[in-house]
């Protein structure tokens, strides 16, 4: 929880570059926007720069509490300490990502991506979502999101995340100590979880030699999470449907990847959460916490720097 701030007196700075609609969601919260050396709470708006943030901090203790834009905040982590309140996006986009995540997997299952690349009229080729087999890595807002727009589809879903918990709209909720068994035969895996020292390529080649031989990888996390060539291995000798990437390892996806012209692979450019729809969204939460703030309430967002994220 923040510390008691007189909400006349709320002083929160906007670094390194401001916009209006960020100055217009500090105000609407109910601060006053000044420079660093006078406030107590900083909006960092900057996806990654950590050092330049460590910078900005290092020598102001009065900062108590930041909060960055995006919900993946692994590069900013090595800078996370414990006296002061890290608040970041989580949960804020997952509406949209799941959006794309549904998007994608209906683009797969339904050999979108062969007709829409094709100069002549195909053979019919696709099958069902409804009643397909899923599993989701990860269990957070996108997670919840996705369940939800599935739900219509009849699909039998398996999460797999850190903390296992019933969820509604799941059959099975597994601890990651379970991977194994919650992906075996699967139609599709979603990966929806965040970048952490012990999920980077979470997902290498007996991870996709256990789904199904024409099921759909599909990954809306971050791309260091799946071990890229594992997944081209897999590609080559048949062993999967498709896959379809907005995040992809490395990042940029360098002009001339094999991925790019691979005939079974889908890759949008990171899209899921456009800045036009990310707007509104941030908006909304750094109104929100600037409120919290100012009144001491607890924070939404916050980063558990224990786990990473």
């Amino acid at each position: 929880m923040a510390a008691m701030v007189d909400p006349g007196s709320t002083r929160i700075a906007v670094l390194p570059r401001s916009a209006d609609w960020i100055d217009a969601a500090v105000v609407e919260g109910g601060a006053e926007i000044v420079d660093i050396d006078e406030a107590t709470a900083l909006v960092w708006t900057s996806a990654n720069t950590p050092d330049e943030l460590a910078a900005v901090l290092a020598e102001r203790p009065e900062i108590d509490w930041v909060q960055l834009p995006w919900a993946g905040v692994d590069p900013y982590v090595p800078i996370m300490d414990r006296t002061r309140t890290w608040t970041c996006a989580k949960g804020v986009y997952a509406d949209p990502v799941a959006e794309h995540a549904l998007t994608l997997l209906l683009a797969g299952f339904r050999h979108i991506h062969t007709f829409a690349r094709a100069t002549t009229w195909e053979a019919s080729a696709g099958r069902n979502l409804i009643g397909a087999r899923i599993a989701i890595i990860g269990g957070g807002g996108i997670a919840e999101s996705l369940i939800r727009l599935l739900a219509p589809f009849d699909c039998s879903i398996t999460v797999v995340r850190r903390r296992p918990v019933p969820m509604e709209g799941v059959q099975r909720v597994l601890g990651v100590d379970a991977l194994a068994e919650g992906i075996t035969g699967a139609d599709a895996l979603v990966l929806a979880l965040p970048l952490l020292n012990d999920t980077r390529a979470m997902i290498g080649a007996h991870e996709l030699s256990l789904l199904a031989t024409d099921a759909w990888v599909v990954n809306v996390a971050r791309g260091e999470v799946c071990d890229t060539g594992a997944l081209i291995d897999a590609l080559d000798d048949g062993d999967l449907g498709g896959v379809a990437l907005d995040v992809t390892d490395p990042e940029p996806l360098p002009d001339g990847h094999p991925l790019w012209t691979h005939p079974d692979v889908i890759i949008t450019p990171h899209t899921a959460n456009t800045p036009e729809m990310a707007r509104p969204l941030l908006s909304s939460r750094i109104v929100s916490n600037v409120r919290r703030y100012a009144a001491g309430d607890p924070l939404a967002g916050v980063v558990d720097l224990a786990v990473g994220y």
